[in-house]
């Protein structure tokens, strides 16, 4: 893990028995035991909380992009009636479109006119309008 050879766990073992002596030696290796144990439980569980959380992160991307391509799929259906090309008109046959025939060829002259005597129309009589106080006064 850290590259640690045997020969060097030994060194640190003999000068921690020097330092330590042999009756405070076995109670030293217990307590960084525990420490040693309690620390790689809480790597551990660092570790897998930022797995849970980038697994999280992964599902909700993937959720994200499913409701993407469902909101896309439903653009599309409800978009390609519309977007369908219109159906080509077919042409009108020559043959199809023929001359009004003639019934009588006499000229019709219009019936006389009786002249109505015209009277003038009467004037229009104009409503007053509101008076803008903006504007000079008008002339009665």
């Amino acid at each position: 893990m850290f590259g640690i050879s045997f020969s060097e766990l030994l060194l640190v073992g003999l000068v921690a028995l020097l330092v330590l002596g042999p009756e405070r030696l076995p109670g030293a290796a217990r307590t960084a035991g525990l420490w040693i144990g309690r620390l790689k439980r809480s790597f551990n569980a660092i570790k897998q909380e930022v797995e849970r959380e980038i697994g999280a992160d992964e599902i909700r991307r993937q959720l994200h992009n499913e409701h993407i391509l469902s909101l896309e799929q439903e653009a599309r259906k409800i978009l390609s009636p519309v977007q369908e090309p219109a159906k080509p008109v077919e042409p009108v046959a020559e043959h199809s479109i023929a001359p009004t025939p003639v019934a009588d060829a006499t000229p019709v002259t219009p019936a006389p006119t009786v002249p109505t005597p015209t009277e003038p129309a009467p004037a229009p009589v104009a409503s007053p309008a509101p008076h803008d106080p903006t504007l000079p006064p008008r002339a009665p």
